[in-house]
């Protein structure tokens, strides 16, 4: 008897030190698998830290490289425009000379508070001094491409402009047909040939929808009568009629479509630091039409658009009213 309760003390006391070694044992375990853990969340921390800060630095040489293309593109701009988002669209086609020439050139303002757009219409003709010579504006997409007509365009209106876009014909036609046509009055019998530049114009006097071919030579067309005067006024017409197309409720189911034309098939100087803005600007498109003019100026004998300065800067100042910027600028003297 005595032997058995013996026995069954130095099992017990065996049984406690195994018990006891078993608990250093899982201490010293889980030790180590804190320190692990805390190596492992300081290693993934320092190596998220290295890769946000590469990405930081990689975001900043990224943005800095854009602002540097976005001033050589458009030079320095205007703080008094930053109300605005100002784009300038260039519909170019084959010149006379072989090369691509700016055929359309408006300049499309949007009120960023209010959505409300105007559009100036300048002529092909317009005569303007290109780098210690004179020519065409029309004409320096040629040698120049659209950053050249856009630094032109904004010394002679004297204003900012923001981004450019350059659409051929036909994606243009492409473009109208998807959104299924552009109802419109066409002023007069419009009857034009030239096989030199594969160019057919035949369309009848009435209100008719045309498809992408037809608006295209519609505002192609040049009448004798008006010469550029009617073409500026025929596309400020249409663009009306086309602005109020885009507003529809049917225009919805064809963003896609429209995204991959603007996507692929257009030039477009916006990057992805203009993206989010441009698509909240016409995210709130007014649904007034826009407010059009036309370049102040006058055609001469040779056909060239010879712009009035003074009327120029006249107009500009109604367009884009300084008030608003003076208002903002704080008196140092009334904040103490």
């Amino acid at each position: 008897m005595a032997n058995t309760t013996k026995s069954n003390i130095e099992k017990k006391r065996k049984f406690k030190k195994q018990l006891r070694r078993y608990r250093i044992i899982r201490a010293i375990f889980m030790c180590v698998i804190t320190i692990l853990i805390c190596t492992a969340v300081l290693f993934v921390g320092l190596g998220v830290y290295n890769i946000a800060n590469r990405v930081y630095d990689e975001f900043i040489s990224m943005y800095e490289g854009y602002y540097e293309r976005r001033t050589a593109r458009t030079g320095e701009i205007d703080p008094k425009f930053d109300g605005y988002t100002n784009i300038l669209i260039l519909g170019i086609d084959d010149g006379e000379n072989g090369g691509q020439e700016a055929d359309t050139i408006i300049l499309l303002s949007f009120s960023n508070d209010t959505g409300k757009s105007r559009l100036i219409s300048i002529p092909r003709d317009t005569w303007v001094s290109a780098d210690s010579s004179a020519g065409r504006l029309g004409s320096l997409y040629t040698w120049g491409g659209a950053s050249l007509i856009v630094r032109h365009i904004s010394n002679l209106l004297g204003i900012s402009i923001h981004q450019y876009i350059v659409i051929d014909m036909s994606t243009f036609a492409e473009l109208v047909d998807i959104f299924g046509g552009v109802d419109i009055y066409v002023e007069e019998n419009m009857d034009y040939e030239d096989p030199a530049a594969d160019l057919s114009i035949h369309l009848k006097q009435g209100y008719q929808r045309l498809d992408g071919e037809e608006a295209q030579k519609y505002l192609r067309y040049q009448s004798a009568k008006l010469g550029d005067v009617g073409r500026v006024q025929r596309q400020q017409k249409f663009f009306k009629a086309f602005y109020a197309k885009v507003l529809q409720l049917e225009t919805i189911p064809k963003l896609p479509a429209i995204a991959d034309i603007f996507r692929n098939k257009m030039e477009t100087s916006a990057e992805i630091f203009d993206s989010a803005h441009l698509a909240n600007v016409l995210r709130r498109m007014s649904s007034d039409p826009p407010a059009t003019i036309m370049l102040p100026g006058r055609e001469n004998e040779l056909g060239i658009w010879e712009p009035n300065l003074k009327e120029i800067d006249s107009r500009i100042q109604e367009l884009f009213p300084v008030q608003d910027i003076s208002a903002e600028i704080v008196n140092p003297d009334e904040e103490e």
